[in-house]
């Protein structure tokens, strides 16, 4: 880190990170912790930095020898300054529900526009690697249904949207929670049991204590875990069987959701659900700070342009994604 005291609040971080020296220890220090740099196109560290340019300059022989901070990062081509990414990093990041782009476009002077694709790039680098292997113990399995509510809208619009009862043209999202650890939650086609249940043995350590509500599709999987359900028809919970865990993370999305976003796209609704969940696993025992560092350490090396997210081509991992 800068030899200049870390921030530890948002108005600490909006000073601090005003001074482009302090951008660049910062993103220095975060991408080459040993203090060597490395060409992000090469690997070599044959590399001069040019203080009147701001780049750095990489002395092998290929194309495009000069590179930023950015390049090889979600912040690669942005005509957006370091100054105004780190700040908005940090709110995205510490917002418990979210902070909207009509919201950053206000805060630092940039269109509504930018500020959406800014902050899609940053639900990016929040997406979970899965890197801490499968959960186990207590684990909760839920699935929930996202969608706009009917009396909410407007009489010709609810004629032309609602077309059925219940779930009907919602999203679905489903998830499985370790009690007093992490969530991992994706957007899934439908309710069904293949789907489910592979996501359940895909994320659930065999032999774990596993709850769900009475869905059908969870019958099968006593073969491989404890199996016990709770009907939320006759009661919620029933001493330790129950899925009030996962009520509350549906209950922390959905506030985002309708409260700060509005209205989200059902193609772009697995970006939000990253979101929530990278909020919902690094809620304890970490300051804003540790979490605003802890997202920029996954920066490096993802890309998205404007392009892929808007449809126009096709976003690499897209139809996993979705």
């Amino acid at each position: 880190m800068s030899k200049a005291k870390a921030p530890k609040t948002l108005q600490e971080a909006i000073i601090h990170y005003a001074d482009f020296e302090n951008c660049k220890q910062f993103m220095m220090d975060l991408r080459w912790p040993n203090g060597k740099v490395l060409c992000p196109r090469c690997g070599s560290d044959d590399v001069d930095y040019l203080r009147n340019a701001r780049v750095f300059k990489c002395y092998k022989k290929h194309q495009r020898q000069k590179f930023s901070l950015k390049v090889g990062t979600i912040f690669e081509d942005s005509p957006i300054g370091l100054e105004k990414w780190l700040p908005v990093m940090w709110l995205v990041t510490n917002c418990k529900n979210g902070v909207s782009s009509w919201e950053i476009h206000r805060s630092i002077g940039v269109t509504q526009k930018t500020a959406w694709f800014m902050l899609q790039r940053a639900r990016l680098a929040m997406q979970d690697p899965n890197t801490g292997g499968k959960l186990s113990g207590e684990v909760e399995v839920d699935e929930t249904f996202i969608g706009q509510k009917a009396r909410n809208m407007h009489a010709n619009k609810r004629a032309d949207k609602i077309r059925g009862r219940g779930p009907e043209g919602k999203a679905i999202v489903a998830a499985v929670l370790e009690r007093g650890g992490k969530v991992r939650a994706k957007v899934v086609e439908t309710r069904r049991k293949h789907e489910l249940q592979a996501m359940v043995r895909e994320h659930v350590e065999p032999k774990s204590a596993l709850y769900s509500d009475a869905l059908l599709s969870y019958e099968g999987l006593s073969a491989d875990y404890t199996h016990q359900v709770i009907d939320h028809a006759l009661e919620y919970v029933n001493g330790n069987v129950h899925t009030n865990g996962m009520e509350n993370f549906w209950s922390l999305l959905k506030r985002g959701l309708h409260g700060t976003y509005i209205s989200v796209e059902p193609f772009h609704l697995f970006r939000y659900v990253d979101e929530q969940t990278f909020r919902f696993n690094n809620r304890q025992d970490m300051t804003d700070s540790d979490r605003f560092v802890t997202v920029m350490k996954q920066i490096v090396g993802k890309r998205l342009t404007y392009d892929e997210l808007t449809g126009k081509t096709m976003e690499p991992g897209s139809e996993a994604a979705n």
